[in-house]
């Protein structure tokens, strides 16, 4: 597996979609994956610290994983098909749960693990890029200050 570090969320400049951009612990090579908003924003939260009123639905899954005796599973990005990317959470006792790798990454940063992908996902998608666009960075926050929860109701 290789270890991966979050960098970040950037903003598409052609669909302003955010994407949730990876990076290989150690190297060059990035993994850039689009989410939605309400991910974005539940990443957002756990990179800038912010700790929410009451737990989100990702706080309550690390304090449920915790409590029952999990509190370091193993988020591995599985596999990239017809554009879909996919991952999986290995918990202590072997079991695997499928999960969205914006999931597994919001779910690892608030549990202080380190998220993971096959070789061949980094070889099949890693792409090179320039770290220092940080006025998408800026646009994403102000993206998020303008948001309500009620912009995610069905």
């Amino acid at each position: 597996m290789v270890e991966l570090e979050v960098v970040g969320i950037r903003l598409d400049q052609i669909s302003q979609s955010p994407i949730l951009l990876l990076k290989e612990a150690g190297g060059r090579r990035h993994l850039a994956i689009w989410i939605g908003a309400g991910e974005a924003a539940a990443i957002a939260q756990a990179l800038d610290d912010i700790e929410p009123p009451r737990p989100l639905t990702h706080d309550l899954m690390a304090t449920a994983l915790t409590e029952l005796g999990c509190p370091s599973p193993a988020m591995v990005i599985t596999r990239v098909e017809d554009g879909i990317w996919y991952g999986q959470m290995t918990l202590s006792e072997g079991q695997q749960i499928e999960a969205r790798p914006s999931d597994l990454v919001a779910l690892a940063l608030r549990m202080g693990v380190p998220v993971s992908c096959r070789p061949e996902v980094l070889e099949d998608f890693g792409i090179l890029l320039d770290e220092s666009p940080q006025d998408e960075v800026e646009r994403f926050k102000e993206f998020l200050d303008h948001v309500s929860p009620d912009d995610f109701e069905d």
